[in-house]
């Protein structure tokens, strides 16, 4: 595949979630151009994003990256699709990771901030993804999330639990932004599809953290929901300190991971799932971080949005499920369930 649209029968189980992508969590207009970049897996996927892009009558590239690059790819992203990017207003990244791909990712995401494209980021989609979290009401979770977020900006302490022994208190100082990715986006902050979070990078982080969910980037491929073999991490001023897990191989990649630079093992994002569309752990992280619970990441804090003055060359996610939290005193979810003063008038 290229450049040129896919010409094959589009998967009608796919076309709610395309719709929501392109017409209501993208907004594209008739009027304007957009870059899809895909890959091998996800051409189903690109084929239905097509179908809904000719309805609305914008001008589109399609772009599988497999025809461009070996993979893993090596380095940034080949500059043909770079260069087709930077001429759209909109564009959707949906593929599988690979190992050591976070340039490439990187290369990307850099365009879409310098020109300011609203773009759909779709790492690890999949047709699951697309009849579940994609399906969302995303003005309901736009709604939640700004609630949330009103609460959770204001907080200079939040602490979550759970029954599985998370135990965590963060805290936050007013440098360092909270954003919503709710799903509707705009040009100030390109997000993940399906979308429904709140996030920041903490000034500090204390406690004991269990990842009985999910892990993120090539990992989560690798090894899915960890449900039955949770990954504990002990964190003392933001920074890992001891790792157990029953499962030695993910703890051995686990480890290797957060030890790739001096800031990988360090607490980068803290964050709030809101899309109230994701009711259980799927063992793949695009979703399961959107899933109403806490998730944080170990490496790159998003600097750019967050304003937090260090960087990192690695990003992994890590979601705790069924957490009960609290914003200084206000408590906003218990175990997994946001209560109503999240959600009176809106659910």
């Amino acid at each position: 595949m290229s450049q040129m649209e896919i010409n094959t029968e589009v998967d009608a189980d796919l076309l709610p979630g395309a719709y929501n992508a392109i017409n209501v969590c993208l907004r594209l207009k008739p009027e304007e151009r957009i870059t899809i970049i895909a890959d091998n897996d996800a051409i189903d996927i690109a084929r239905a994003m097509e179908h809904e892009i000719k309805k609305v009558g914008a001008e589109f590239a399609t772009f599988i990256i497999e025809d461009y690059t070996p993979r893993p790819i090596p380095g940034d992203l080949p500059q043909v699709i770079l260069d087709d990017l930077a001429k759209s207003q909109v564009s959707i990244f949906a593929a599988t990771p690979k190992m050591g791909e976070l340039r490439s990712r990187a290369s990307m995401t850099y365009v879409v901030d310098a020109h300011k494209i609203r773009h759909g980021h779709m790492v690890n989609i999949n047709k699951q993804i697309m009849m579940e979290g994609m399906r969302a009401d995303f003005i309901k979770v736009d709604k939640i999330s700004q609630r949330l977020i009103d609460i959770a900006s204001k907080a200079k302490i939040i602490k979550h639990t759970s029954d599985n022994g998370t135990d965590i208190v963060a805290e936050f100082v007013p440098e360092l932004k909270w954003l919503k990715t709710s799903g509707i986006i705009s040009p100030d902050k390109w997000g993940n599809l399906p979308g429904g979070e709140i996030f920041t990078s903490p000034w500090n982080v204390n406690g004991t953290f269990v990842v009985d969910g999910v892990v993120g980037d090539y990992l989560c491929q690798k090894y899915g929901d960890i449900l039955h073999t949770p990954l504990t991490i002990e964190i003392k001023d933001s920074r890992i300190v001891k790792m157990t897990c029953d499962n030695k191989e993910l703890l051995e990649e686990f480890t290797a991971y957060t030890m790739t630079d001096e800031n990988s093992n360090r607490v980068g994002e803290f964050a709030i799932g809101t899309n109230i569309a994701c009711k259980n752990v799927i063992g793949n992280i695009l979703q399961d971080e959107k899933l109403p619970t806490i998730h944080m990441a170990f490496g790159h804090p998003y600097s750019a949005h967050t304003g937090a003055k260090w960087s990192s060359t690695t990003h992994i996610d890590c979601v705790s499920i069924k957490n009960s939290i609290w914003c200084d005193d206000v408590q906003v979810m218990e175990k997994g369930e946001f209560l109503p003063i999240i959600t009176s008038g809106i659910l």
